[in-house]
């Protein structure tokens, strides 16, 4: 199991998996203060500061009752509320999130160099079907000859 796992661990697919995973987390604290410090002002002047972070609902009252005016103030109350307005704030955040990693991403494919096209380096037998070179006259597997207009076959 241990080689197993080396195996798996040295792959370029597993450690190219952990440098994206490492950079992602890295990437996350700047996506995140780019939604709260850089994008989110200028959202919340333009809806007149809504703030949706504060929205619940009481679902049973403290055992004082009483009006709370935040999540926080309930809880700390000791009523169970539904807070609606944290979880639309976020599906909020995670929208703007998804949306300037996918512009980040495409402006980086963009700039990537495209691959040059390589040759093939073997093709198929048209009698046997095995593979063999690309520059084979003839196939060492059923010995038919390649290339020509009027194939001869030999058994």
């Amino acid at each position: 199991m241990l080689k197993e796992f080396k195996e798996f661990a040295i792959k370029g697919n597993a450690v190219d998996m952990t440098v994206g995973i490492i950079i992602g987390a890295a990437f996350g604290g700047i996506i995140a203060s780019l939604v709260k410090d850089i994008i989110m002002p200028p959202i919340g002047l333009i809806t007149g500061g809504l703030d949706f972070s504060n929205k619940f609902m009481v679902l049973k009252d403290a055992p004082g009752g009483g009006v709370f005016n935040t999540p926080a103030d309930a809880l700390k109350a000791g009523a169970i509320t539904w807070n609606y307005g944290n979880f639309i704030t976020l599906i909020i955040n995670f929208l703007i999130v998804a949306f300037c990693i996918f512009l980040m991403v495409r402006s980086l494919n963009k700039m990537k160099k495209p691959q040059p096209d390589v040759a093939p380096v073997s093709k198929d037998c048209p009698f046997c079907q095995m593979t063999i070179s690309v520059k084979a006259t003839r196939c060492p597997h059923c010995t038919s000859e390649i290339g020509g207009t009027n194939p001869i076959v030999r058994y």
